[in-house]
């Protein structure tokens, strides 16, 4: 009688691709550091799925979970600089939803905002209620600070963040930019008490959260610097607002 080779189990089959997969995410090196460690213990090959399977998966490592910190009504000629300074020493990004004629008012400002990787987005010219107003203002608004930021940076302004929240659906009709709001708000513009506005935010925030603040108050930076301290020891990782989205 021929000697019939058993069909493998269903669990080693989708271990099998479980393998296949994780080479194809994380390189063939993970199989070669295998077969050597296996070599070293005077084994020829791999002789259990599974025991692969479990040297493969520790060797993974696990994504941090991301989070975003934005700043509204800037720039600020004297505190977004000193944001920008400890921001900057930690190796961290933000996004800053600008007000138009801020922007006229501190161009060396935004252009280091560029420069060092920040997203900037848009806030309206005057932080003007864009649904308290026509949709013509509204349009004005919008694109007068886009037009303004395009000049210092060369760049064109893809997200905005509506005053108060409030947004006119209609306006994506015609504009092509795109609203974020937020999920973390301590109301910082409230208080110049900096531990109510860190203890706000830290003992609320998850992965995928967007945190709300303003880098026009010293109160508000001295938070999110300490904010930033925080949540980096906890594992977080900090992203501007569009790597968040389009994750």
């Amino acid at each position: 009688m021929k000697n019939i080779r058993k069909a493998p189990k269903r669990e080693s089959l989708l271990m099998l691709v479980y393998m296949l997969c994780v080479c194809l995410i994380c390189g063939p090196s993970f199989y070669h550091k295998y077969f050597d460690t296996e070599k070293k213990n005077g084994r020829e090959g791999i002789e259990d799925v599974e025991e692969a399977a479990a040297y493969m998966s520790a060797s993974v490592t696990e994504e941090a979970p991301r989070i975003a910190i934005t700043f509204d009504d800037g720039p600020s000629g004297t505190y977004t600089p000193m944001l920008l300074d400890g921001l900057k020493e930690r190796g961290v990004k933000g996004t800053f939803f600008l007000i138009g004629e801020n922007v006229e008012k501190y161009p060396e400002v935004v252009k280091r905002l560029d420069e060092e990787g920040h997203l900037i987005g848009n806030h309206t010219y005057h932080h003007v209620e864009i649904t308290k107003v026509s949709d013509e203002e509204a349009y004005k608004e919008i694109v007068d600070t886009n037009r303004v930021i395009y000049e210092i940076t060369g760049k064109a302004t893809e997200y905005m963040r509506p005053p108060f929240g409030a947004w006119q659906r209609n306006l994506e009709l015609k504009l092509s930019v795109l609203p974020v709001m937020w999920t973390i708000d301590p109301l910082d513009w409230t208080t110049e008490n900096t531990d109510e506005i860190v203890n706000k935010v830290v003992t609320e925030a998850e992965e995928n959260d967007i945190i709300l603040l303003h880098d026009c108050y010293k109160s508000s930076v001295e938070a999110a610097l300490r904010i930033v301290d925080i949540l980096q020891k906890e594992g977080f990782e900090f992203v501007t607002v569009d790597e968040l989205i389009m994750y």
